[in-house]
């Protein structure tokens, strides 16, 4: 069984949280910073300190909040001592107090003697859950490495792949010759946000630089400035080159789709057959535009081919009379009268 995806503490604090306008500290608990976070869902103590524990799920970040501290302070300390051992006997992986309340006492002896992460932080509960929850929500978002180029074309993240050589990053430098932007080149690092979204950046070592066969490795931004590359972008169409193969029937009118799933998601694909004396970048673009139209409600196959349809309803000819038929109708009407 393949064990679910996490991020351990001591990762959530190399991740430089500190970007995300979250400075945090840490009080004790040093040996387990090795524990994992499974869940970008953060938890409040809230009634587990009055012995609701149930309530307490592992894998969560556990917050102590102004109301949890202005509740153990209101406590003989025994009975603190006690509730706080209680809620910190579940599997958490890390305890984070907010809004730069120092810590209840006995709190950083029993976050010691556990192993357990005690972090501090200086903002205040409600955004520091939100910045949490956005930190952990991207470390801990499925992802993989393809090998394609992603592009920024009129606002849609177009995803180029196919086999090395198909000339993708050739392709990608058109479209940057004609105004469109650079994601990534050849290593694409795909993540999963939410239910429908998948997210598309470059590795830090590579960002901006393209390499082209021939001419080895250049830099994007240099040579084209700034507005000609960006550093994520949305996939939302998949581009497949292929070598031109003049015994295959390749689409001639657009009506069938066809998907290229990655990381659990399906997007829309073209197959794009690659030949000498065509622009792969123009037709790449007009893919693009045509994918616009088409989250638009505007399919111009469908639309062509139910107009098609129409006219050829209504220039078919009225059914054929037979008429013998009606003759024997007839006699038989006759025939009946006549009795």
């Amino acid at each position: 069984m393949t064990p679910p995806p996490g991020v351990s503490v001591r990762g959530l604090l190399a991740s430089r949280p500190e970007a995300f306008g979250l400075t945090l500290d840490l009080l004790a608990g040093a040996d387990g910073l090795d524990r994992i976070i499974t869940s970008p869902h953060i938890q409040k103590t809230g009634l587990a300190l009055a012995g609701f524990h149930e309530y307490l799920k592992p894998g969560r970040v556990l917050v102590f909040g102004e109301s949890e501290i202005r509740y153990l302070e209101r406590l003989e300390p025994p009975a603190a001592m006690t509730a706080i051992r209680l809620a910190l006997a579940r599997d958490f992986p890390c305890v984070l107090i907010t809004g730069g309340f120092p810590p209840p006492p006995g709190l950083v002896v029993e976050a010691e003697r556990a192993h357990l992460p005690l972090l501090h932080t200086a903002v205040a509960t409600p955004a520091a859950i939100a910045k949490l929850s956005s930190l952990l929500d991207d470390s801990l978002a499925e992802r993989t490495i393809v090998h394609a180029v992603l592009m920024d074309i009129l606002g849609l993240g177009v995803l180029l792949v196919g086999e090395s050589g198909i000339g993708k990053s050739e392709c990608a430098l058109d479209l940057i010759v004609r105004g469109h932007r650079l994601v990534a080149d050849d290593t694409v690092d795909v993540r999963r946000r939410a239910e429908s979204i998948a997210i598309g950046t470059c590795p830090e070592m590579t960002r901006h630089h393209m390499e082209l066969r021939g001419l080895g490795v250049i830099n994007v931004k240099d040579l084209f400035g700034i507005a000609s590359t960006r550093s994520s972008k949305r996939v939302e169409l998949v581009v497949q080159l292929e070598r031109w193969d003049s015994a295959r029937e390749y689409e001639r009118l657009g009506l069938d789709e066809e998907f290229f799933e990655l990381v659990g998601l399906r997007f829309p694909l073209v197959r794009m057959p690659v030949a000498p004396g065509r622009n792969i970048a123009i037709l790449v673009e007009v893919a693009a535009r045509n994918q616009l139209l088409r989250a638009r409600g505007h399919h111009a196959a469908r639309l062509l081919a139910e107009r098609l349809e129409r006219t050829l309803r209504q220039a078919a000819p009225a059914e054929p009379v037979n008429d013998a038929e009606d003759v024997e109708d007839a006699e038989d009407l006759e025939a009946g009268g006549g009795r």
